[in-house]
């Protein structure tokens, strides 16, 4: 980093640390803001990532997506450009300098919206781009981050200008290394952009019977077609992911709603019992009970 990059790489672990000074999860009075701590590091946990842009300010963090492994440490960035199953833990963290993370969600319609105003350098090329990216953090992007986050202190402020904040932001990301990633999943018509739309759909009906026929039509896409580009964007296959969202699903409806195994696995569309605690336990490394109980406690 050079000089002023460290100066802002400190302020922003400040101003977190600030926030953050024990460990846990912190939502802020800006919704789409999310403060982490940890002092150690963690198990790994699955869980989707939806749109939004996560900063590793301190220690050093991991997500894999399917066979693919993303490490990101501080002075970089991860973008998420639909939601994705992955698998996430913090890989560097303790009690003297405890992991320290920002998540900030992004809305499509506004990074829609900016895409089509701005007068790219270059032309996208016709090709499926991974929906997910880990780049360098440049130094606006860190500023205009450091002058969201003290925006939390001024609550009179924040209504009006948090806003022109985040749409900066989403505009830094479309100009920076990240564009690309993003551009190509709301270019409309694009293939990437279909399997978008797929991923939605899927993400709001993924308890009932669903025919990878079906997916691919609604992708206007052959299946072998479908398959080959929900995977490059996805990185698994439709099938995969699908397995995924109901797993999730179940596992948060064990948690917060004290449903039993066989009730989790019907509501989110499983026939079999078996085949439910099977795929659980392959997921979450336990059986369902056990991972639950293991949880609350």
């Amino acid at each position: 980093m050079l000089n002023q990059e460290k100066v802002n790489a400190n302020v922003l672990a400040s101003l977190v640390a600030e926030i953050a000074q024990t460990d846990g999860d912190y939502t802020t009075p800006m919704p789409e803001l999310m403060i982490y701590r940890r002092s150690l590091a963690t198990e790994p946990m699955p869980c989707i990532y939806g749109l939004g842009l996560a900063i590793t300010v301190q220690g050093g963090k991991r997500v894999t997506l399917g066979n693919e492994v993303f490490d990101y440490e501080p002075g970089q960035s991860l973008i998420t450009a639909v939601d994705l199953p992955v698998v996430s833990y913090v890989t560097r963290a303790s009690s003297t300098e405890p992991y320290l993370g920002i998540r900030l969600e992004l809305d499509a319609r506004t990074i829609a919206k900016l895409a089509t105003e701005i007068d790219f350098p270059s032309p996208l090329r016709e090709s499926s781009v991974r929906a997910m990216s880990v780049v360098a953090m440049d130094e606006g992007l860190l500023e205009a981050l450091i002058r969201l986050i003290r925006l939390l202190n001024q609550p009179t402020l924040s209504h009006q200008i948090a806003p022109l904040i985040q749409q900066e932001i989403a505009v830094r990301l479309l100009n920076g290394q990240h564009g690309l990633t993003l551009r190509h999943l709301v270019a409309l018509g694009s293939p990437n952009q279909q399997i978008a739309k797929v991923i939605t759909w899927l993400k709001q009906n993924f308890s009932s019977g669903v025919s990878m026929d079906d997916l691919a039509s609604k992708a206007h896409m052959s299946p072998s077609t479908f398959r080959q580009h929900f995977r490059a964007v996805a990185g698994m296959s439709p099938l995969q992911y699908l397995k995924n969202l109901r797993l999730q699903e179940a596992r948060q409806q064990m948690m917060n709603e004290e449903l039993d195994a066989g009730s989790a696995a019907v509501r989110v569309g499983y026939e079999s019992a078996s085949q439910f605690s099977r795929e659980y336990s392959r997921l979450f490394g336990e059986p369902p009970h056990r991972d639950i109980r293991r949880i609350k406690g």
